[in-house]
């Protein structure tokens, strides 16, 4: 559903070479798997008989047993619709094999051998088994069956084009070419690790680091399953560590050294994969002459999944610990003080103009400004702060951007629009009374005249302070506040914005004055300012209130441009993030308010004025975002009225 598959990793009980208990514990992690509606399964390396057997591996009674026990395997599983991937032993003509058996209902879709024998330090595998590579037998007879073997399998559901699933083992991951790299240049977009990795001290950060960096490598899903700790601890430990990880992503781990069988579900999303594969070259265009693979054929119907196993984030582009949240606020600052950096002294500014507003926008922008005075070794004083108070401005606002401006240091300019404002409307015959889209953008575009004359007279540069999110909705006024000459917070989305002014707050770069309007700054709800106050002289203009929740628009514009996702796959997720805040119709009414702002302001990022890309999204017309300003977006609006 939704390109959602659901896989698991099991690391059953173990009593080295007893097979029959292996079986039986792979059977019962089966069951367990199949009433969680688990489409893939994938078992340890040598799952059936053990991966420490040693010397016994040469014996006939340990070799006939795991294909006896296989045979009862898939006997017993027939009937539950789940591929399945077991370790086992296997004997090709005069050679043994350690190999990977991928079975559906019953019956065996093909064996692949371990290709890269480790034998190093603890490890000594090529004293039994062979490698793959070397065979010359492309078929074999295994439980009766006559089935493919090799490394060169590629097994695809011939009813779902997105559902292609290569298989390495172990070792094969360690390797400089990984079996899965070539595999995912053929098509995989699933690969499954049938793993006996023993535990040594740092090792589970080194194994978690491969399975993510190998799964980004390939842009696919990666589901590592390996031996667990009943293995024999003669010489070496294992744990039982159970990864899934999604292009770079750790989707989920198992505890390790549990006594009990583990079972770790998740839901790969395999068509954001394949969208991530469509944008990337890298997997069609100028690849070196490729093995030939066999693809496989299969056809799959798991059980219908209950819910979803995955963590859908209400904020995607807000990572969810604190120590992730840290780094990645210090790089989007950096980069934005970098970027404006460069600007400055390529243009040879002695200025930074910019208006303060005393809104998160205008802060931001401020911190960044004065970030790059440090960098440039430049006294603060060359930023140029302008507070413009016009018809709405708030003495909350007003006050906090009078403070913030004397406690970084920079030069205060205080132009009240007001009466510039009101010639204007007496020079084209408005109704100052009438406060409509006229009344408001007139400021904003006083606003931006004056920062630009200012630039002329200061030989300054004016920063722009919109963000990504304003842009994607065109919650700016053309020619006013959507024009500047760098906009730093041009990448940075409205729900990064107030985390990063709360990071800056918190981490040392301001005076603890300076931080206590920051703390305000944040207590303060968004608006342009530019409605006159209520009776009590408060915000009267709140923009959330008109365009809707940043925290779902951001939501929205992350999955529409970031995986190209249709609305009724943004909907399911949304109920799964927010499932506790908004109802299906309220969330309905802001997908069906995005996707028409969105499509119909794209006009306003085609003439964007140049600033830093800090994340995967950028609406920049010279970067990621091209699209016509006059494309059409019905066929959006019509599926969202369709999900009503």
């Amino acid at each position: 559903m939704y390109g959602f598959f659901r896989v698991a990793a099991a690391s059953p009980q173990v009593k080295v070479a007893h097979v029959s208990f292996h079986a039986q514990r792979i059977i019962s992690c089966v069951k367990a798997a199949s009433r969680a509606g688990v489409g893939l399964l994938v078992f340890p390396e040598l799952s059936l008989t053990a991966y420490t057997c040693g010397d016994l591996f040469f014996q006939s009674s340990l070799l006939a047993e795991a294909q006896q026990q296989l045979q009862i395997v898939l006997e017993q599983t027939a009937s539950i619709p789940m591929l399945l991937a077991i370790g086992m032993p296997v004997v090709v003509d005069d050679a043994l094999y350690n190999c990977a058996i991928l079975a559906l209902g019953g019956k065996i879709l093909g064996v692949i051998p371990k290709t890269h024998l480790p034998n190093y330090g603890e490890f000594y595998e090529k004293r039994w088994f062979s490698s793959g590579a070397n065979c010359p037998v492309d078929t074999i007879t295994l439980a009766g069956q006559q089935v493919p073997f090799g490394t060169d399998l590629l097994f695809c559901d011939d009813k779902n084009p997105l559902l292609r699933i290569g298989i390495e083992l172990c070792e094969d991951l360690w390797a400089p070419v990984p079996p899965s790299s070539l595999l995912a240049l053929d098509g995989a977009l699933l690969i499954a690790n049938l793993s006996a990795s023993n535990e040594l001290a740092t090792k589970p950060d080194y194994r978690r680091s491969l399975v993510c960096s190998q799964s980004a490598s390939c842009v696919a899903a990666y589901v590592y399953a390996s031996a667990a700790y009943g293995e024999s601890t003669q010489d070496t430990v294992f744990s039982g560590h159970c990864m899934i990880a999604e292009n770079g992503s750790l989707l989920g781990e198992s505890p390790r050294f549990s006594a009990d069988d583990v079972l770790l579900i998740r839901d790969v999303d395999l068509q954001a994969l394949h969208h991530d594969r469509l944008r990337n070259p890298g997997f069609s265009d100028g690849l070196p002459p490729l093995p030939s693979v066999r693809k496989i054929s299969f056809h799959l119907t798991p059980a219908a999944p209950v819910g979803l196993r995955r963590t859908v984030s209400p904020a995607p582009f807000v990572p969810k610990d604190d120590d992730t949240l840290a780094s990645r606020c210090e790089d989007i600052f950096s980069i934005q003080v970098a970027g404006l950096a460069k600007r400055v002294s390529h243009t040879h500014a002695d200025t930074m103009v910019l208006g303060i507003s005393g809104g998160l926008d205008s802060t931001l922008a401020l911190l960044v400004c004065a970030k790059a005075c440090d960098f440039l070794n430049m006294s603060r004083s060359h930023i140029l702060g302008v507070t413009m108070p016009g018809f709405g401005t708030t003495g909350r606002t007003y006050q906090n951007a009078l403070s913030l401006m004397k406690t970084l240091g920079v030069t205060m300019r205080e132009i009240p629009i007001r009466n510039a404002a009101l010639q204007h409307f007496k020079d084209i015959g408005h109704d100052p009374a009438c406060h409509d889209v006229t009344y408001e953008n007139t400021q904003a575009r006083e606003r931006t005249q004056i920062l630009m004359d200012l630039a002329n007279q200061e030989n300054g540069l004016v920063v722009g302070t919109g963000d990504l999110s304003e842009l994607a909705l065109g919650w700016a006024t053309y020619n006013g506040d959507h024009m500047s000459m760098y906009g730093v917070n041009a990448g940075v989305p409205k729900t990064l914005v107030r985390v990063l002014v709360d990071y800056v707050a918190k981490s040392g770069f301001v005076s603890q004055e300076a931080a206590q309007v920051l703390k305000d700054v944040l207590l303060t709800p968004v608006s342009p300012e530019l409605l006159p106050p209520d009776d009590q002289g408060n915000i009267n203009q709140k923009t959330e209130d008109i365009v809707g929740p940043y925290e779902l628009h951001d939501f929205f514009l992350y999955y529409a441009v970031r995986f190209g996702f249709r609305p009724e796959k943004i909907l399911y997720l949304a109920e799964q993030a927010f499932s506790d805040a908004y109802s299906r119709t309220v969330l309905l009414h802001w997908l069906r308010n995005f996707y028409r702002r969105f499509f119909q302001q794209q006009f306003k990022r085609s003439c964007l004025p140049d600033g830093p890309k800090v994340g995967t999204i950028s609406l920049s017309p010279r970067g990621d975002w091209r699209i016509p300003s006059d494309a059409e977006c019905s066929l959006w609006l019509e599926e969202v009225d369709a999900l009503r």
